[in-house]
C-alpha cells in the first residue's frame, strides 16, 4: 500500500509546564495507513505528545486535524484515537477473547459479527487457540498482543503506542516490533508509535520524529531520516562498524550482525 495523504495534522502546538516551554511551535503530519515512529530521550515529551493527540492533556495552544477535521477542542472519547500503553491493562475477569471483543460489545455488534472479526485478530496476532485463556494464563508479549487486538477490532481513526513493548525481554520485543508492522500494514492503521529506541523506530516505522530542542523535525521516509546526523543512525552503524573491525583484528572472539537500515 501506498498512501501520502495527511491523515493527522499538527499546526503550531505549544505546549508549557509552568513556565518551562516543552514544545515551541511544532507542526507535522502523518500519511494514512501508516506509522510515524516518534524518537526522543526521556523527559523530552514523548507520552505528553501523545496525550495531546488522544485529548487526555487540551491544555495546549495549536491545532490537531485527524481525517480532516479539527479535534482540538474535542474530549477523548469523540477523537477515535486509542492510547496503547506500556502495560497492556487487560481485563483480569475477561479471557483474551473477551477482552478483545469488548469495544465490539460496547458498539451492540451481532454476536456472529463479533466472533468472526475476533477469531480473525486472534489467528493475525498469532493467539488462535488463546481465547478462553485468562490473562494471568498468558505470557507477557501474549497480553500485549490481546490489548493490540482490543485496539485493532474497533478499527480506531487513529492508534497512539506509547513504548509498548519496553517491559518485554529482547527477543520478545523483537517479535512484537515485527508482527505489530505487519500487522498494522494488513489493516492500514494509522499510528503515531514513541520510542526512545532507535532500532525499534526503524523496525515500526514508515515515517519518522525526532523530538530535539523542544520541536519535533519529521522525516517523510527511512531515507531522510537516516541521512539526518542528529537521527543517530550513521553514529550507530559507525559504532558497529568500529566494533566489527576491532574483532576481526584481534581474532575469532565475537561476531558482530549489522541490521539494515
Amino acid at each position: 500500500m501506498h498512501a501520502s495523504a495527511a491523515w493527522l495534522k499538527v499546526e503550531a502546538m505549544r505546549k508549557t509546564f509552568g513556565a518551562q516551554p516543552l514544545f515551541d511551535n511544532v507542526s507535522f503530519s502523518a500519511a494514512r495507513g501508516l506509522t510515524l515512529a516518534v524518537i526522543g530521550a526521556s523527559g523530552s515529551g514523548k507520552t505528553t505528545l501523545l496525550r495531546m493527540l488522544a485529548g487526555l492533556d487540551r491544555d495546549h495552544q495549536g491545532s490537531i486535524f485527524i481525517n480532516d477535521r479539527e479535534v482540538s477542542g474535542l474530549p477523548a472519547r469523540q477523537r477515535q484515537a486509542l492510547y496503547l500503553y506500556q502495560e497492556p491493562l487487560l481485563f483480569p475477569h475477561l479471557n483474551a477473547f473477551e477482552n478483545i471483543a469488548f469495544g465490539l460489545r460496547l458498539r451492540r455488534q451481532p454476536d456472529a459479527q463479533v466472533r468472526a472479526r475476533v477469531e480473525r485478530i486472534l489467528s493475525e496476532l498469532e493467539l488462535a487457540g488463546f481465547g478462553a485463556r485468562k490473562p494471568e494464563s498468558l505470557s507477557g508479549g501474549q497480553r500485549q498482543r490481546v490489548a493490540f487486538g482490543r485496539a485493532l477490532v474497533v478499527q480506531p481513526a487513529l492508534l497512539l503506542l506509547d513504548e509498548p513493548f519496553g517491559s518485554l525481554d529482547p527477543e520478545t520485543r523483537e517479535a512484537m516490533q515485527e508482527l505489530f508492522k505487519r500487522v498494522a500494514r494488513q489493516h492500514e492503521i494509522t499510528s503515531v508509535f514513541v520510542t526512545h529506541d532507535l532500532k525499534e523506530a526503524l523496525r515500526v516505522g514508515d515515517q519518522f520524529g525526532l523530538i530535539i530542542d523542544r520541536r519535533l523535525r519529521h522525516y517523510p521516509d527511512r531515507a531522510a531520516f537516516c541521512a539526518d546526523p542528529d537521527s543517530g543512525v550513521q553514529r550507530e552503524l559507525s559504532f558497529w562498524e568500529a566494533l566489527g573491525a576491532d574483532a576481526a583484528a584481534s581474532g575469532p572472539t565475537c561476531q558482530v550482525k549489522r541490521e539494515s537500515v
